[in-house]
C-alpha cells in the first residue's frame, strides 16, 4: 500500500473544523497511506456518524490498534484527531518506537466549521486547553 520504501506514521492535530481530516485525506492519496481517525468507529454499516461519549474510550483504542496493525504490516499511517493535549499522543508515539517507523506531526488551525455540529463552548474549552 506505501509507495515509499519508509513507513512512517503522521499525526494530525488540530480543534475540530481545522481542516484535519481534510489534509489527512489529501496526504493519504499523495503516499497511498491508511487514513484512520478515532470518528470512524462511530460510523455505522450504513454509512451514518453516530458518536457515543460512552464508546470514546474503546474508539480510541480502536484506532490505536488500527494503527499498531497498519504499521505492522508495513503500511503508512495519517492519524486525524484533536490531540488537544500533548499526552493524547502519547499511545501513538509509543507505537511509533515500537515498531521503528517515522514519526510526523503537523497541526491544522483552519476554521471551516465542525462537521459534528461540535458546541461552540466545547471547542472554546479545548482552544483553552490547546497545548502548543
Amino acid at each position: 500500500m506505501n509507495k515509499t520504501n519508509t513507513v512512517k506514521l503522521t499525526l494530525i492535530r488540530g480543534l475540530p473544523g481545522s481542516g484535519k481530516s481534510t489534509l489527512a485525506q489529501k496526504i493519504a492519496e499523495q503516499t497511498d497511506s491508511v487514513h484512520l481517525e478515532t470518528d470512524m468507529y462511530f460510523v455505522d454499516k450504513a454509512g451514518e456518524y453516530r458518536f457515543d461519549p460512552s464508546q470514546l474510550e474503546a474508539a480510541h483504542q480502536w484506532c490505536q490498534q488500527q494503527t499498531y496493525v497498519y504499521l505492522s504490516q508495513g503500511n503508512s499511517v495519517i492519524v486525524s484527531n484533536t490531540f488537544v493535549r500533548h499526552w493524547e499522543m502519547k499511545a501513538y508515539k509509543e507505537i511509533a518506537k515500537k515498531l521503528n517507523v517515522v514519526l510526523e506531526i503537523h497541526v491544522c488551525k483552519e476554521n471551516y466549521g465542525s462537521i459534528h455540529d461540535i458546541e461552540p463552548s466545547t471547542i472554546a474549552k479545548m482552544k483553552a486547553n490547546w497545548q502548543v
